[in-house]
């Protein structure tokens, strides 16, 4: 007799392999895929205070602007336009200072005139 094929026992065997696999593996790119996003709106906000230092390089003074979500930034600074549309950008900016946010669920980016770079968090 000759048998051809598999037996339900390699077949079930190959499937809890793979579902081992996966169970490993699923977590691990959702926890880059996360980090990616956090560095891309730590580079959305360097490119944001960017904007801010070059208006106080040519006017001396940081342009008086509060903003309450990523299109009101856009719209106050038109010549940024983020990269990341997870994380919602707000600008609290005075004539001697500014600070700017980037939020997303429980983790919350910073950056201010005052600090060279932002602020980092694990996961949101």
């Amino acid at each position: 007799m000759n048998n051809q094929g598999f037996t339900l026992i390699e077949l079930m065997i190959v499937i809890v392999i793979l579902a081992i696999i996966a169970s490993i593996a699923i977590p691990s790119y959702s926890n880059y895929v996360k980090k990616a996003h956090i560095k891309a709106a730590q580079s959305d906000l360097v490119a944001l205070s960017l904007v801010l230092e070059n208006t106080y390089q040519r006017t001396l003074s940081y342009p008086v602007q509060t903003t309450s979500n990523t299109a009101t930034t856009k719209t106050a600074f038109s010549s940024w336009n983020p990269s990341e549309t997870i994380f919602s950008y707000k600008v609290n900016s005075t004539a001697g200072a500014y600070t700017i946010t980037a939020t997303k669920d429980n983790c919350t980016l910073t950056m201010s005139n005052t600090s060279s770079s932002p602020t980092s968090c694990d996961t949101y």
